[in-house]
């Protein structure tokens, strides 16, 4: 049986790296042993996280929604044996759908939906060449169903879910694993800013990682927690629709205030 740095080494790329979840993916990626392209707007905490860590780091410092960014992050890892995709940046822009300036809805378009998808085209092919490899696209229980206050960026998220799964399908057999990692509420900075308390449920970035990282090449799709797994197959499968959006508009609305 192979190790996880002999399938999906010698190195990972993490988009979205500088903290929360994405740093949490870098230092569990390290502690297996794969080398890490670490890729995210500032600069400062990419190389503060590069300098924890006990393999080989490049520091890639792109604003992924930008046009060309990610052109930039392929030339930058020209040459390297990319072996893991990790698509954690988003942008998630709160507050009611009319009153919410357009250029941010498209902005959480381009980083939440463009990018992982040009991610997917540039480095997929070269690991079904090789025969192994894979990619993890983190998503959100807010993509389940219609969520207010939030509408775009849940949106966003459910584009990421079925992209990864219909890529999971497609893959199988190559050698290439994808996972779509649909996450509840998690203690990232980003949350603690838009939302102060800890909703019942919270996991860990860690955890996140950990179980995204377990996941890989044994299903599509992972929740990550016992809560958001229960809140996911209630919200989808049992309740009726109307009443799914009304609890997360509910669960939302301090973030859309």
């Amino acid at each position: 049986m192979s190790t996880f740095a002999e399938r999906y080494g010698g190195w990972a790329l993490v988009a979205g790296a500088s903290e929360g979840i994405g740093a949490a993916f870098a230092t569990a990626l390290a502690g297996r042993g794969l080398d890490l392209v670490l890729v995210a707007r500032r600069a400062g905490p990419l190389a503060e996280l590069a300098a924890r860590l006990p393999t080989r780091t490049v520091t890639v410092a792109a604003d992924l929604s930008a046009a060309g960014a990610v052109q930039t992050v392929a030339r930058a890892s020209e040459g390297l044996d990319i072996g893991l995709v990790v698509a954690n940046a988003a942008y998630a822009p709160t507050g009611a759908f009319l009153t919410t300036d357009p250029w941010r809805s498209l902005r959480a378009l381009d980083l939440n939906c463009r990018a992982p998808l040009l991610l997917a085209h540039h480095y997929l092919p070269a690991m079904c060449a090789r025969g192994r490899g894979g990619m993890i696209i983190m998503s959100s229980l807010a993509g389940q169903q219609g969520s207010p206050g939030i509408a775009t960026y849940a949106a966003t998220k459910a584009f990421g879910a079925v992209l990864a799964e219909g890529l999971w399908s497609e893959l199988r057999g190559t050698g290439v694993d994808v996972l779509a990692c649909v996450a509840g509420a998690v203690t990232t900075p980003g949350l603690a800013r838009a939302k102060p308390g800890r909703a019942p449920g919270t996991v860990t970035p860690d955890a996140v990682a950990g179980a995204a990282l377990r996941a890989l090449g044994r299903r599509p799709r992972t929740v990550p927690g016992g809560v958001a797994r229960v809140s996911a197959a209630l919200m989808s499968r049992l309740l009726p629709r109307t009443a799914a959006i009304q609890v997360i508009a509910r669960a939302s609305r301090d973030l859309s205030g």
